[in-house]
């Protein structure tokens, strides 16, 4: 059995510059488990399509179950290999990515396709596929489980940041990232449970006082 995802997000952007910002994607605030990315081939077809492989190295924290399967020294890395055809008369992104080690554990392949979004020509649709296997024994369906819920985990890391470099190359104030937005919540609740507890005392101490003043009997 194989997991199957199948998605379609939009940006905000046109084409060239969702082109433009793919190739700029890292790093950004949203992408600190990619930690290197290597160009391997690149080539223009005779009709005039963009070819290039790339090798991304990413981390591969494996949940504590599947540890207990592996040896200490296995790495915790994770090698991508990323192909893509690009189009620019159609004005076509074609995408495929799968990991090259830890296959044993989990493969992981996508499909995605950029093209110009068919409601609004300034914007762009991603059309995404995604194959999670596990050759496992007996727990396949687990581990297929758990990649898939870090697929759709980093699908929304990926959109956050190409989100954040679009804006940036555009000159505009990228959005907070999510560490800056928990951060301020925290703040606000802290602030909120300080407040709470000064006038918890105050009502107390009121309480209190009113205990100790001497009754009046008519």
């Amino acid at each position: 059995m194989v997991k199957y995802f199948l998605g379609q997000s939009v940006l905000r952007s046109s084409w060239d510059q969702v082109f433009a910002a793919f190739w700029q994607r890292y790093p950004n605030p949203y992408s600190k488990h990619v930690l290197t990315e290597d160009i391997v081939h690149r080539e223009v077809t005779p009709d005039q399509k963009l070819l290039s492989r790339r090798l991304l190295t990413k981390t591969n924290r494996m949940p504590r179950w599947a540890e207990r399967l592996f040896p200490a020294n296995v790495a915790h890395s994770v090698y991508i290999l990323e192909d893509s055809i690009v189009d620019p008369q159609n004005q076509t992104m074609t995408t495929f990515t799968w990991n090259i080690n830890h296959a044993r554990l989990m493969v992981v392949e996508e499909r995605c396709v950029y093209c110009v979004n068919s409601d609004n020509n300034s914007w762009t649709e991603i059309r995404r596929e995604a194959w999670v296997s596990s050759s496992l024994f007996g727990v396949s369906r687990a581990v297929q489980e758990f990649g898939l819920a870090r697929f759709k985990s980093n699908v929304t890391k990926t959109m956050k940041g190409f989100e954040y470099i679009l804006a940036k190359l555009q000159g505009e104030p990228p959005s907070r990232t999510f560490v800056e937005t928990a951060k301020e919540a925290k703040e606000k609740a802290k602030e909120t449970a300080l407040a709470a507890t000064e006038k918890a005392k105050d009502l107390a101490n009121k309480a209190a006082s009113k205990q100790q003043q001497p009754q009046q009997f008519v």
